[in-house]
């Protein structure tokens, strides 16, 4: 093992990112806070620190980097902490992105901001001081919007807003969830949802990773916006997944990437593409790590180890093998105490289930869902076609039962 790669996050969906970079022959180096985290498991070297606490990170990496041997190389995965990865990058002279992109990456009005500045076609957008002034503001823009914290994930605090939602409980809601206390509304733009992954080499941009996002519970959900997993390969045409995933790329250099890889969340409008926010990581839901190289063949989670790293990544390395179908479904059931969770013994070891798993057991409580967290489960499916993953990864949703019983308290 030559050089020793550090992976902030030892989450479970980083899990298989470890595990490639051990198959690389890298010594691997992950730093989480929590002790139980998974990914410690994989690891040759566990170091306590927050993800969150960029300065106790870098710090920790370069006491490692001192005391221990040299560190090559820093990347997250599914993990939204691109300030920390930029501080250690920093602090210890790797490749990376900047502290500026990180802030770009980390704040969603900013973020807003930049891409107005370059051109770049996105929802209208205001920062949102009040209850008071998200009144006007649907007065004055008409509902749909979308209420959003400025600095937060995984769907907390985000709210479609129409004319049956209060916008005094809407601005509470949407604020608790944003550490800095800022929210932002922004036009809801009809048209196809879909989630890109790119990577950047010197400014020249490629997306092996275009899943289409499904969102057939959004009414089901309203006010929430709760996405229900994707499916691959995309319904939309070749020249419109081009439009799409040149747009995300250009979002990338937008915020200051030149090297690196960009999670893009997109929309189809009926004017064309437009970028809704992007990140600047591998994305998570096993979307770069499983999903994008069971439809596509590209290792994507290898190739931006190798960018971590500094090493030459040729442009093959990137190119779609193969178009095969992929979905992922999750499981949203009553919520109430799990009492038991059925049948899915009978889909372990089905060779077109190629990933399974529950975020909760027997005896857990299950909250209404209101964020992508409170999902009980997921489900990846792999196919001949698109549609036989589908109806793979619906059967399976139809066949797996979590029991769950009232309890007071918990809102049915």
């Amino acid at each position: 093992m030559d050089k020793t790669l550090w992976i902030v996050s030892g989450g479970v969906e980083a899990v298989p990112g470890i595990k490639r970079a051990k198959e690389m022959g890298l010594r691997v180096v992950v730093s989480d806070m929590d002790a139980e985290a998974p990914g410690f498991a994989f690891a040759d070297d566990r170091v306590m620190a927050s993800t969150y606490d960029a300065v106790a990170t870098a710090k920790a990496a370069v006491e490692y980097s001192r005391k221990n041997r040299p560190i090559h190389g820093v990347i997250c995965i599914a993990s939204d902490v691109p300030m920390t990865v930029a501080k250690v990058a920093s602090a210890l002279g790797l490749p990376g992105i900047t502290a500026d992109t990180a802030a770009l990456a980390s704040d969603k009005l900013a973020m807003k901001r930049r891409f107005v500045e370059s051109g770049i076609p996105a929802p209208w957008f205001s920062p949102v001081e009040s209850p008071a002034h998200l009144k006007e503001i649907m007065k004055e823009r008409g509902v749909p919007l979308v209420i959003k914290p400025v600095d937060s994930r995984g769907a907390r605090g985000v709210l479609r807003l129409g004319p049956r939602v209060d916008p005094v409980w809407a601005f509470g809601h949407s604020i608790g969830y944003s550490p800095g206390r800022r929210v932002m509304a922004e036009e809801y733009i009809e048209g196809p949802q879909i989630s890109t992954e790119s990577v950047l080499i010197g400014g020249r941009g490629y997306t092996p990773g275009f899943t289409d996002r499904n969102y057939e519970l959004i009414d089901a959900f309203a006010p929430y916006m709760i996405e229900n997993g994707g499916e691959q390969p995309s319904v939309l045409s070749e020249g419109e997944r081009l439009r799409v995933s040149r747009m995300a790329e250009d979002a990338g250099r937008a915020i200051g990437i030149r090297t690196g890889t960009v999670k893009g969340d997109m929309v189809l409008s009926r004017s064309g593409p437009m970028v809704i926010e992007v990140a600047a990581r591998l994305s998570g839901g096993w979307f770069s790590t499983d999903q994008i190289p069971l439809a596509t063949g590209v290792d994507l989670v290898g190739a931006a180890i190798k960018l971590a790293l500094g090493e030459e990544l040729g442009e093959d390395e990137l190119a779609p093998k193969h178009r095969r179908g992929v979905a992922i479904r999750y499981f949203f059931p009553r919520p109430g105490r799990v009492v038991d969770i059925r049948n899915f013994e009978r889909l372990e070891g089905v060779p077109w289930v190629h990933r399974m798993g529950f975020f909760v057991k027997a005896g857990d409580i299950i909250e209404p869902v209101t964020n992508h967290t409170k999902r009980a489960g997921f489900v990846i499916t792999k196919g001949a076609t698109r549609a036989e993953a589908v109806e793979r990864a619906e059967e399976a949703v139809r066949e797996i039962v979590i029991e769950t019983r009232p309890v007071e308290g918990v809102s049915t």
